[in-house]
């Protein structure tokens, strides 16, 4: 084990088997609201989350296929299927087509999902991401945690609901069942993990929010180090050897320049001047990288300050998770909190802000409520929150969103003020950490008489 000497490991504690136990023991308590003990009991066996996999993404299958019948696409995989189709950065004098703008990895499962045509370029997107998806939730629910694993795993299915119509339509939904596993593999296989997050950050960039807490609280930060280079060094001579060298970096170079994105935290404030028409702010699309961003007094200055503040608050959150680890804090658990607020820091403070980037947090939770159900239930009900009112915000009225509607404003900043909330939350749990008694490690109490 990686991170301390102690008789447990990360997601396998003696606290684990609990998880389920009180969980389903909850809704028995409340069975006249919700569920007969018969059902409840259902929900509780390891086979009974196989059922509610299958209905779940059966039913977004079914939903997609409106679209496949028509050989058309939905959401973000029509510039994914054009991308195959035109290949990287074609010229577009009608501005139909954006840049590239994931690293270079991407292309793996954006072009692979052409191979029947494009006709069913969705239908095999969406097949990929299922195949992920049931891999990751396999491992989340064998050996150890077959029983501990069933509660999390309803809570993914659950906000699988909600987010569905965003993780099945962008590459979050590639890497989230990637950085999941990585998390499972984290304790006892750490350089596993690395080489899982490391190939998932070259597809898309945030997974990097998972490695920092590794490598910093990690007493193998060396070789992770080494390992996670080493992925790099090979995905960059993959690419020149592909002919793809000039398009290494396009994921830096191709954002354009970008303004503060409508759903970003920050960006709150010029939300409500758009809604109450004040100084000319408005809501308008950036048509050069197809996406909606608000313009007002001050909001250039915003978008220029906001990648500085961006570096500041990822080294901040570096800081402290080196500050609780000299004082102490349990690795295990210090790791989890760190993912979360480094996960949680890369969306607050970023001036994207796209509502996909909820999804990044799933994992983390999931693992986190494997651990330890009771510390984690906090974080979790946040999320689901969060969850539902993005879900409102996109699908549901992101078109009344765009035009500054009063009500959906107001969704918009509940969700970001719990964001806030759930980057206090695990702040607040990280020094926590640094100031409880360093655990005794390498002994196991004996159980009372």
């Amino acid at each position: 084990m990686c991170w301390a000497n102690g008789p447990t490991s990360l997601l396998t504690s003696s606290r684990s088997p609990k998880i389920s136990v009180k969980f389903f023991a909850l809704l028995l308590r409340v069975r006249g609201a919700l569920l007969p003990p018969a059902a409840v009991a259902w929900f509780a066996r390891p086979g009974s989350i196989w059922w509610g996999f299958a209905v779940v993404h059966l039913y977004y299958l079914a939903w997609m296929m409106s679209f496949v019948i028509h050989g058309t696409t939905f959401s973000d995989t029509e510039q994914y299927r054009q991308w195959a189709l035109e290949g990287f950065n074609p010229p577009d004098l009608e501005g139909n087509i954006s840049p590239w703008v994931y690293p270079v990895l991407a292309q793996i499962p954006i072009f692979l999902a052409n191979i029947a045509g494009p006709d069913v370029y969705l239908l095999i997107w969406m097949l990929i991401i299922t195949v992920l998806n049931a891999g990751a939730m396999l491992y989340l629910t064998r050996g150890t945690r077959r029983v501990s694993g069933i509660a999390p795993a309803w809570w993914w299915l659950v906000f699988t609901v909600f987010m569905g119509y965003l993780s099945f339509a962008r590459v979050e939904g590639i890497t989230a069942p990637i950085v999941l596993v990585a998390l499972l593999f984290a304790a006892k296989r750490p350089l596993v993990a690395t080489v899982l997050l490391s190939i998932a950050t070259w597809i898309k960039v945030w997974p990097a929010a998972v490695i920092a807490p590794i490598v910093i609280v990690s007493r193998k930060r060396v070789k992770i180090l080494a390992t996670g280079a080493l992925v790099s060094a090979v995905v960059v001579l993959g690419t020149f050897l592909a002919g793809g060298g000039n398009h290494l970096f396009d994921f830096l170079t191709n954002q354009g320049e970008r303004g503060m994105q409508l759903e970003a935290t920050f960006s709150t404030p010029w939300v409500w001047l758009s809604v109450f028409r004040i100084g000319g702010a408005k809501i308008a699309d950036n048509p050069a990288i197809n996406s909606t961003e608000v313009y007002g007094p001050g909001a250039a200055t915003a978008a220029v300050m906001m990648q500085p503040l961006f570096l500041l608050a990822a080294a901040v959150a570096a800081l402290l998770l080196v500050w609780a680890l000299r004082k102490g804090a349990e690795r295990e658990e210090l790791f989890l909190e760190g993912a979360l607020m480094m996960t949680t820091a890369f969306i607050v403070f970023n001036k994207v802000g796209s509502p996909q980037f909820i999804i990044w947090l799933a994992p983390v939770i999931i693992a986190g409520l494997t651990h330890d159900w009771d510390r984690w239930k906090v974080p979790a009900a946040l999320l689901m929150a969060i969850a539902v009112t993005t879900f409102v915000i996109y699908p549901l009225f992101y078109t009344p969103l765009i035009h500054a509607n009063p009500v959906m404003a107001a969704v918009l900043t509940a969700r970001n003020v719990l964001l806030v909330v759930l980057l206090y939350w695990s702040i607040r749990r990280t020094v926590e950490l640094a100031r409880r008694p360093r655990p005794v490690t390498g002994t196991v109490s004996a159980p009372a008489g």
